[in-house]
């Protein structure tokens, strides 16, 4: 038997060139090539993983994430500015409010303008929800894949409490394209406040019951500690942030670095891992979750009157009772509807803190209505490039309880 055995495996048109290799133990004589996705239920249909196995050991991985071809960047490109809105909820379309937050950023600082304190604080308190039900989706699918049911079935209710805020407000679940460069479509409702304090209560007594099941449960802790472990070096030399990198210990949050829309108002920690493993992910984002919402009601206890969009006709839609009553407003309404918003030409890279990382968009502005150029730093696209480190020396039945910790959003990694 030769040391090394040509394996072609093609699936989709694509084939990867893999050879198993013979091996010098006792108990293996060669290695098995395993394909994982990406049909397998837990790589969403947009990833496979062809891994390289010694018995159950992982001794090398190819993790190919190019199946969804929407060519989101290219886009962009060939529409207004606000016509980019539902385009970034489905990068991350779980907290897609998140995506329009940071897109609205980007343009808004190429066009030099602050919205009001009013707009600032609605977008803060509509972001950390968007984040907490983007936490309780990915540990509650990721329970749900070590056997956990229930927990999924409490965070998948709690997330329900949370959807039905984002609905009451903007009038959708989960595509919302409810951000407005300049400003937003709608205000919170009168009874957001009331409504908000019986969510977070419910989403609380869910977490508890969650913390009780499953953080201190022997048969998780073994599946969880110290498995797909990451230093702070090699988290940081393979662009990690987030969750992510905040479980390798290192404290970079977006909103403390960077403050955007009045963070700095806010008082709230971040969590932070040591190890890096798995289970440090899980209890980052765990206890991001409890920070979140003491945003959400410090923002609420402080917020501000005043309008939620810039009085600017070239930024934003005039009011409809203009449109229909005023010359001037039908003349702004059909301009800003053909030509749209018209930055200064230049180009701008802003980052806001997303659900699993930093999400900046890089735009260039050739002073038309439409974007010269679109990039967006996706945080799910550059994590994928750590799995291989993280799967290394693993056994198989660790592969999906990391891809799960990871957290990969199929929209993210659009290429």
């Amino acid at each position: 038997m030769s040391d090394l055995l040509n394996v072609d495996y093609g699936v989709g048109g694509v084939t990867t060139h893999f050879r198993s290799r013979k091996l010098d133990d006792d108990l293996h004589s060669e290695t098995m090539i395993l394909n994982m996705g990406p049909s397998h239920p837990a790589t969403h249909g947009t990833v496979r993983l062809v891994t390289e196995l010694s018995g159950e050991i992982v001794i090398d991985a190819d993790v190919e994430v190019g199946y969804l071809h929407r060519g989101f960047e290219k886009m962009c490109e060939t529409v207004t500015y606000n016509q980019v809105m539902p385009y970034t909820d489905r990068l991350n379309y779980v907290s897609p409010i998140i995506n329009n937050v940071g897109w609205c950023l980007t343009i808004e600082k190429l066009l030099g303008i602050e919205v009001p304190k009013r707009c600032q604080y609605v977008r803060v308190i509509m972001s950390e929800i968007s984040r907490v039900s983007d936490h309780l989706t990915c540990l509650g699918a990721s329970a749900m894949e070590l056997g956990a049911f229930t927990v999924m079935l409490y965070m998948m209710q709690a997330r329900e409490y949370l959807w039905e805020l984002i609905e009451d407000v903007t009038g959708a679940r989960l595509t919302i394209s409810w951000g407005r460069i300049g400003g937003l479509k709608d205000d919170l409702t009168l009874e957001f406040a009331d409504k908000a304090k019986k969510a977070f209560k419910g989403v609380r007594e869910h977490l508890a019951n969650c913390d009780r099941l499953l953080t201190r449960n022997r048969l998780f802790m073994d599946r969880m500690c110290d498995v797909a472990m990451i230093s702070a070096e090699d988290a940081i030399d393979y662009g990690l942030t987030g969750p992510l990198l905040r479980a390798s210990g290192v404290n970079y949050d977006v909103r403390k670095q960077f403050p955007y829309s009045s963070y700095q108002d806010f008082d709230f920690e971040i969590p932070l891992g040591t190890k890096g493993d798995n289970y440090d992910r899980f209890l980052v984002r765990f206890q991001e979750m409890e920070q979140s919402m003491r945003i959400c009601e410090q923002a609420l206890d402080n917020l501000p009157e005043g309008p939620i969009n810039v009085e600017d006709p070239h930024i934003r839609l005039v009011p409809k009772d203009e449109v229909y009553t005023s010359i001037d407003g039908m003349i702004n309404h059909f301009e800003f509807v053909i030509r749209g918003v018209e930055p200064p030409e230049g180009d701008v890279y802003f980052p806001v803190e997303g659900g699993n990382g930093e999400l900046g968009f890089y735009t260039v502005s050739d002073g038309s209505g439409r974007p010269y150029k679109v990039h967006v730093r996706a945080p799910s696209f550059i994590h994928m490039g750590a799995m291989r480190k993280m799967l290394l020396g693993a056994n198989v039945a660790d592969i999906i309880p990391t891809f799960g910790m990871i957290n990969m959003i199929g929209g993210e990694c659009d290429r």
